[in-house]
């Protein structure tokens, strides 16, 4: 039978493979009403997911797994900052809602890496403080260029 911890991870990675493929398509896609909106729609409700069952995770296993607590709610909160400054059109809300959404993004990837790196073959090799650190590294021109790019239209 599986236990909680193992039911809860189930959840959690199917939530954020939801994640990484919706938020490639809300990045990737035009950015108006259709692909790009309801592609974050269903980004900012996978993360929802990812965030609770990360929380769930790591008071079910608080000495191993605390740092999930942690990260969940720190990317997490850049999601919802994200969704939530384009849907009530703070002042800044173009660059906020971009920073917010890329910035949430880098975490699951980060994640993704972190996680995952031991059973990959380029990737093992790295020092594991480098994988924490290089979404972030690689994603924050990304999110510099892009806010710039669409608050200066």
């Amino acid at each position: 039978m599986v236990n909680l911890f193992s039911a809860f991870l189930i959840i959690h990675i199917t939530a954020g493979s939801i994640c990484l493929f919706t938020g490639a398509i809300a990045a990737g896609a035009s950015k108006r009403r259709g692909i790009h909106t309801i592609a974050g729609e269903v980004y900012h409700g996978g993360y929802v997911v990812v965030c609770i069952t990360s929380v769930a995770m790591a008071f079910l296993n608080w000495s191993e797994s605390a740092y999930l607590f942690y990260i969940a709610l720190f990317s997490y909160g850049l999601a919802l900052l994200g969704n939530v400054a384009q849907k009530k059109k703070w002042r800044n809300h173009v660059k906020l809602h971009i920073g917010g959404m890329l910035g949430s993004y880098i975490g699951i990837i980060t994640a993704v890496l972190v996680v995952n790196a031991a059973k990959l073959p380029i990737l093992a090799d790295l020092p594991v403080l480098l994988l924490w650190f290089l979404p972030t590294i690689i994603g924050t021109p990304f999110i510099v260029i892009t806010g710039n790019r669409y608050v200066s239209r």
